[in-house]
């Protein structure tokens, strides 16, 4: 088995992970700020422990400002639902994921507006166009720092700067970025960053974060209220951080299992896996088939990138080529629109949608010569 399919979760996860979630489930137990026993305490420290290292890992100052959710996609729906009200207006990018634009699309029917910032064939975005689509009420500029479809990898620091200047706040969706290139919260001024554990940050599913800016979270309304096992004596939602958006009782064993993948990630080093990824990439690249039988839909080069690749095989269709990719050779990719419609449209790619190949930090070089000799032979098939 070739798994490419790191863009949907990555796979397999350090050893480590598995362990340490286990650890939880049968030597812990217990779950924090609601008693001070040992296994509760340990269970408090390690979910601190967490917060600190997705501190250190995107440079960002406030521990408390880290919330811990679902996922990236409840941290998506905390952030626009929980800051723009009708007669509000969003930019964001026309790359972005429906985790972006189905929050979106129920908001404008409540009067929050939005308009989309063009991007370019292979999917970067028009920079120049993007001034313009300020208003005097516009409250978020929220992108998809790399896309889940074709890997393009947005220039996060323009938009920061463009933003900073008009004192709206910026909000990046790492899902694709966050563990594959550095991020620097406060230098590309950032008011908030979203990032799930189970994609490169090499964590379990069903657990992501949300890091906010002191002034970002105090604008924003907690979509979900109850206990937290502090200021037990009031009904009233508590201003304390990360207690007002995290009520009730946290995913232990997801944290567990996430501080133990970010301590593996900070061993090995970011700079070292995107190191590893891009020699992958460009190995794809090179030997990628490309012809009258097959185009790649987003950037052709190395650079400005991340290791996911849509495909249009365009004598058969995308589905039976990846059902062939998997029956006859091994390989697993994900064929369709990717949850990313929009993101389709402008790569040319809609309504077929594309077969997807995403690296992660345990593909090979013999994985890529491999998922490459596959598609020669699909592709001298179908001549």
């Amino acid at each position: 088995m070739i798994y490419l399919d790191n863009a949907a979760t990555s796979f397999p996860k350090p050893e480590e992970v598995g362990e340490r979630m286990r650890y939880y489930v049968e030597q812990v137990g217990a779950t924090v700020n609601r008693s001070s026993y040992a296994a509760a305490r340990e269970a408090g420290l390690t979910a601190l422990s967490l917060r600190e290292r997705l501190c250190r890992l995107f440079s960002f100052p406030h521990p408390s400002h880290v919330i811990l959710t679902s996922g990236a996609t409840a941290g998506l729906n905390l952030l626009l639902k929980g800051l723009l009200r009708p007669g509000d207006h969003c930019i964001v990018s026309a790359m972005e994921h429906n985790a972006v634009m189905r929050p979106l699309v129920q908001l404008e029917r409540q009067g929050v507006r939005f308009d989309r910032a063009p991007c370019g064939g292979d999917g970067r975005l028009v920079l120049d166009a993007l001034p313009c689509l300020f208003r005097s009420n516009t409250r978020l500029v929220l992108m998809a720092h790399a896309s889940n479809v074709c890997g393009v990898l947005q220039d996060a620091r323009a938009v920061g700067e463009l933003c900073a200047a008009r004192g709206v706040p910026f909000a990046l969706d790492a899902a694709q970025s966050a563990g594959h290139v550095p991020i620097h919260f406060e230098e590309l001024k950032l008011s908030a960053l979203v990032a799930p554990g189970h994609k490169g940050l090499l964590g379990p599913q069903g657990i992501g974060a949300a890091l906010l800016s002191p002034d970002l979270a105090a604008r924003l309304d907690p979509l979900w209220a109850g206990g937290t096992g502090s200021a037990s004596d009031s009904e009233e939602v508590p201003d304390l951080l990360p207690d007002r958006f995290e009520p009730g009782t946290p995913n232990l064993p997801g944290i567990y299992g996430w501080e133990r993948a970010l301590a593996y990630l900070e061993e090995r080093g970011v700079e070292a896996l995107m190191a590893h990824e891009q020699a992958l990439t460009a190995r794809l690249l090179a030997g990628l088939p490309l012809g009258p039988g097959l185009r790649l839909a987003g950037p052709a080069g190395t650079e400005n990138r991340v290791g996911v690749f849509s495909l249009d095989f365009l004598q058969m269709d995308n589905a039976e080529a990846a059902w062939r990719l998997e029956e006859e050779f091994g390989v697993l990719t994900r064929c369709g629109l990717h949850c990313a419609p929009s993101a389709h449209k402008v790569l040319g790619t809609f309504p077929q949608g594309s077969v997807r190949l995403s690296l992660g930090f345990a593909s090979t070089e013999a994985d890529v010569d491999w998922a490459l000799t596959a598609l020669e032979k699909i592709l001298s098939g179908t001549d």
